[in-house]
């Protein structure tokens, strides 16, 4: 009895000696990134064109020469300066981003952890927009510049969303502009799965949301999936049951291409078939391989992150024992 007290003690000892060293390694890689010098340019297309007529068009082209196409005749800018609808678009992201301060610097400290990471990726120019609230291109990347299109991020309630699903009004918020950011760099480190399997979906997700574990750190989680506080809660209590309902149900690697839609795509909730569907939270899918892909890193420290990106999906779970 003593000696398995001693022995209960002792790993008690050990593990809070592994744990303190962990959390110090981690405090001085933070350290380390936090304290890099970095500065993007930023570009303020959308705050220029609202002040512009047409004999200002030359000078923007010369200052925006990845806006200008030459198909496209200088009448068709005139006829942009002067349209009604343009001109409110313009007048209420202006007002809603008078300075885009704290958002750059959020997307600079986004770039410190980003370069760390994955260092294949190159400093770009930010670039801001206000343009037609296309919710589904709302960050758009290249090698060289983000453009961010201010007009989807005025608050779920803006009169410019009253079309809009609910759930999408959701998702029209500034809170979640450093997440759409960070998603949109994640698309570009991996890619979509090859096969049809439901396991291969809820990973490829869980790989994107882990991306943004790793270079927004300071986003909460349900900023990060674009959850709302009840909506993460939901999903951290119902984890384990929803697990076993997809085992249950032999979802986990089948190929029914309906699971996409219930469990994985935007919806106002998941779709279980079952009483408790208005109240769940959407895209659980997501929420479940965003724990796998966690586990696996847990149990595998030595990954480097570029290389999770390009693992199998199948792999990851096998290597991950996730078990909620």
């Amino acid at each position: 009895m003593l000696f398995k007290t001693i022995f209960r003690v002792l790993l008690i000892l050990v593990t809070c000696v592994y744990l303190t060293s962990c959390d110090s390694k981690k405090s001085k890689i933070i350290e380390r990134i936090e304290n890099k010098n970095l500065d993007l340019s930023l570009m303020r297309f959308d705050r220029e064109f609202a002040v512009s007529d047409s004999l200002d068009l030359e000078s923007l082209k010369i200052g925006y020469p990845f806006f200008f196409n030459s198909a496209v005749p200088d009448s068709l800018w005139y006829k942009k300066m002067q349209d009604t609808l343009q001109n409110e678009i313009n007048h209420e992201v202006l007002k809603a981003f008078p300075d885009f301060d704290e958002e750059k610097q959020d997307i600079e400290r986004f770039f410190k952890y980003l370069k760390f990471y994955f260092t294949a990726f190159k400093q770009p120019t930010i670039v801001t927009v206000a343009e037609s609230v296309d919710y589904k291109n709302k960050v758009v990347t290249s090698d060289s510049i983000i453009v961010i299109s201010l007009d989807n991020y005025l608050g779920r309630e803006h009169r410019f969303y009253e079309s809009f699903p609910d759930y999408i009004k959701n998702y029209q918020d500034k809170k979640y502009l450093m997440s759409d950011v960070a998603g949109a760099y994640a698309k570009k480190a991996t890619f979509e799965p090859l096969d049809r399997r439901f396991i291969s979906y809820m990973i490829y997700h869980g790989k994107l949301l882990y991306f943004k574990d790793l270079v927004i750190p300071w986003e909460s989680d349900a900023e990060k999936i674009q959850y709302t506080k009840e909506q993460l809660e939901w999903a951290e209590s119902n984890e384990t049951k929803i697990w076993e309902f997809f085992i249950d149900k032999d979802y986990v690697f089948s190929t029914q291409a309906d699971l996409k839609d219930r469990f994985i795509n935007p919806a106002p909730f998941s779709k279980f078939y079952l009483e408790l569907d208005n109240d769940s939270s959407p895209r659980i899918g997501q929420y479940i391989g965003w724990q796998i892909v966690r586990d696996f890193m847990k149990n595998n420290p030595e990954i480097e992150p570029n290389k999770l990106m390009l693992l199998d999906g199948q792999q990851i779970f096998k290597q991950s024992n996730y078990k909620p």
